[in-house]
């Protein structure tokens, strides 16, 4: 029982002391390649056999003979697992340096490709994480370019649609200095509709500010859709009889919500206005609401003649307003109805702001503006 004990410690002793070298050598190659590190592991692996068969031979007192077959064995086992490690290595470097390549390529705006050639489990897996990064970066990038395409589209039509008004008012204003206005009171009616349109379109770009920067503060409460269908009807009819457009509440349930009143109203609005703009005179701008499953959907249905369909992912951008919109006809309507494409855009945050959704299609003759809503309780 003796020798065994004495063979084991003598060989651990021995394994232990190459295994504390090779622990020191990874330490200073811990910033090298893997290779090297590979290369040491495989030399630690061969090191500690050796040094325990001679630590047991010194201890053991084996003969010559016997110690040249042990240290032939070990040279052998030697020859044969450095160059297999430093094969592996090889591989394992030149994997790396693809997947750095690639890497590189994806950080400087490029898509991801994932090397091609077969790599172990965890550099396999880490591809994968780096591919499904780079599908999430190249969908941030899309839309952050959508964002700023938006963002310039809105501050050219903002440009446009402030310089019309102010300059109108200001050539009023001279012809009001100089006296030679035959009917003042006209002149001063029509001021007040400019300032009047300047001033909603203010409030537009403020309401949707406050909608990104995530300051929209809602005060919910429990109310009827038939009653914020009504209110929003009330609203819109004199705008509807000066375009010759009629107003039909179809089927609308008296379905409760939780909603911020104020906030729903002006949804209604938005879209109604948007209705009544496209819609020709003599058409017709439909309004219903009813209860689908665990929510409530209201819809605007107006007589546009449809809307592309290229163009009905953009409807809700900011400052989209389409072919159509962009020369709107004389005279139609306030703020939003003339304005720089705010409106639906308007309408989506808010309806998102209250865990809802907003939808267009194409219906006969026309579109259909859908806004979804939990139902209450």
């Amino acid at each position: 029982m003796r020798d065994p004990l004495l063979i084991a410690g003598y060989a651990f002793a021995g394994a232990a002391a190459a295994g504390l070298l090779g622990a020191g050598a990874l330490r200073m190659l811990r910033r090298r390649s893997v290779a090297a590190s590979l290369a040491v592991v495989a030399a630690v692996a061969v090191g500690a056999m050796l040094a325990g068969t001679l630590a047991v031979a010194w201890a053991m007192f084996l003969s010559s003979h016997d110690l040249t077959v042990v240290t032939t064995v070990v040279a052998m086992a030697a020859v044969v697992s450095l160059p297999t490690a430093l094969l592996l290595a090889r591989r394992v470097v030149l994997n790396c340096r693809e997947l750095a390549l690639a890497a590189r390529d994806f950080g400087d705006g490029g898509a991801f490709r994932p090397p091609g050639r077969p790599a172990p489990a965890e550099l396999a897996a880490l591809s994968r994480e780096l591919a499904a990064a780079g599908a999430r970066l190249a969908a941030s990038r899309e839309r952050e370019r959508a964002l700023e395409d938006s963002r310039r589209e809105l501050v050219a039509w903002i440009s446009h649609d402030l310089r019309t008004p102010l300059a109108g008012l200001r050539a009023m204003s001279e012809a009001l200095e100089d006296g030679v206005v035959g009917d003042p009171a006209r002149y001063h009616r029509q001021m007040r509709t400019e300032v009047d349109r300047l001033n909603a379109m203010v409030g537009d770009l403020f309401e949707l500010s406050r909608i990104h920067a995530g300051a929209l503060t809602l005060s919910p409460a429990r109310v009827s859709v038939y009653d914020l269908v009504g209110d929003a009807l009330a609203g819109a009819r004199p705008l509807a009889r000066e375009h010759g457009v009629r107003l039909v509440d179809g089927r609308v349930e008296a379905v409760p919500v939780e909603v911020d009143g104020k906030e729903m109203t002006r949804v209604l609005a938005n879209l109604l206005v948007n209705a009544i703009r496209h819609t020709p005179a003599d058409g017709t701008v439909a309004v219903a609401a009813e209860r689908r499953a665990d929510t409530v959907v209201l819809s605007v249905t107006d007589g546009c003649g449809g809307i592309p369909e290229d163009d009905l992912p953009r409807v809700f951008d900011t400052g989209w307003r389409g072919t159509r919109a962009r020369t709107p006809p004389a005279g139609a309507g306030q703020g939003l109805a003339a304005g720089a494409g705010l409106g639906l855009a308007i309408v989506r945050g808010i309806v998102e702001a209250h865990a809802g959704r907003t939808d267009v299609a194409n219906v006969a003759g026309g579109c259909r503006f859908q806004v979804t809503l939990p139902a209450a309780r």
